[in-house]
């Protein structure tokens, strides 16, 4: 355990289309991660770090900006396999957030060739490194969340397409909620134990909500009238790709799943169709955040939930896929 534990996320005052986002990611990963939209000080890694403690393994990871890729995929020791007969493998970033989530800070200023990588390995749930015919592969499932500011530079459309889900913040807070999320900081920071136990009933039903969606998710059926609604907005919005259809058919699951319904519904295809929509529509261009209309928000959030402060510094490739990293020992 940690000295110091994480902000818990039941605790955290608004985003509530956030936290929604985040929260159907824990229940189905396979939606494919979100990717959050925002100027800086909006409680983005901690809204991360909460998710963490929704999963099985707790993992939280950081990539670093810098990163190479050989400390994002991890190394083989080829003078090991020469010497014992076999490849000595260091894992990587990909290897430590199996489980959990890898959380990636400003996403839009890391090289495009360490996105795409990462979002392949999410993707697939799956790390492969080969070096000189030796090879190594790992489990690597986890929420990928990546964070950007718009103003400061935008990803590929290639790239932003194959987040699942986007969301947008606004850095604008009604004083009332501003000085609620100040309280509960001050607190957090004077006794960061004692708040958590505060918490501790809240954060057990979160917890408990989830395990419960993610356990009843299987049994909720992909019907043929909610894939033909979807689809006919997708093409109605202009998006490209199939990209959309699937995961928002997968993400109104999810939802639907979180309510305790046993059928997707109506409103579970509007609740997360900008989530889905945001980033894809042909005629994109970071509009400025806005706030939509809160889906669900009575059956979205079991607790009060954003705040406006802590900010911290993603799949294998396809079978048969092939690729290069520096031998070891070389330093990342």
């Amino acid at each position: 355990m940690t000295d110091t534990p994480h902000f818990p996320l039941s605790a955290v005052v608004g985003a509530d289309d956030l936290k929604l986002a985040l929260y159907l990611t824990a229940i189905d990963p396979k939606i494919g991660g979100v990717l959050i939209e925002g100027p800086r000080g909006m409680a983005k890694s901690t809204l991360a770090r909460g998710l963490a403690d929704l999963l099985a393994s707790g993992q939280f990871v950081t990539l670093p900006l810098g990163a190479t890729e050989e400390r994002l995929v991890g190394t083989l020791d080829l003078d090991a396999a020469l010497s014992e007969g076999r490849a000595q493998f260091s894992p990587g970033v990909l290897a430590k957030a199996d489980g959990g989530v890898l959380y990636v800070d400003e996403v839009n200023l890391l090289p495009d060739h360490l996105v795409d990588l990462l979002l392949d390995v999410a993707a697939s749930g799956t790390n492969l490194v080969e070096r000189d015919g030796i090879s190594h592969r790992h489990s690597a499932k986890f929420v990928l969340i990546g964070t950007m500011n718009p103003e400061e530079g935008e990803l590929r459309p290639q790239l932003l397409d194959r987040f699942g889900l986007n969301v947008a913040l606004s850095g604008h807070t009604a004083p009332t909620e501003r000085g609620q999320i100040i309280r509960r900081r001050l607190a957090f920071d004077s006794d960061p134990q004692g708040f958590c136990a505060e918490w501790e009933a809240q954060q057990h039903a979160l917890r408990e909500r989830c395990q419960q969606a993610r356990s009843a998710l299987a049994g909720i059926p992909l019907d043929d009238a909610t894939l033909a609604q979807i689809t006919e907005r997708c093409f109605a919005a202009g998006v490209d790709g199939l990209r959309a259809d699937l995961v928002w058919l997968r993400a109104a699951r999810a939802h639907a799943a979180w309510r305790g319904a046993t059928a997707i519904a109506e409103e579970d295809i509007d609740a997360v169709a900008e989530f889905a929509l945001r980033h894809r529509r042909r005629e994109h261009s970071h509009p400025a955040p806005q706030q939509s209309q809160p889906p669900s928000t009575e059956n979205a959030n079991p607790s009060e939930g954003q705040g406006q402060w802590g900010e911290m510094p993603a799949q294998a490739l396809p079978t048969g896929a092939r690729r290069e990293v520096p031998s070891w020992p070389k330093k990342p």
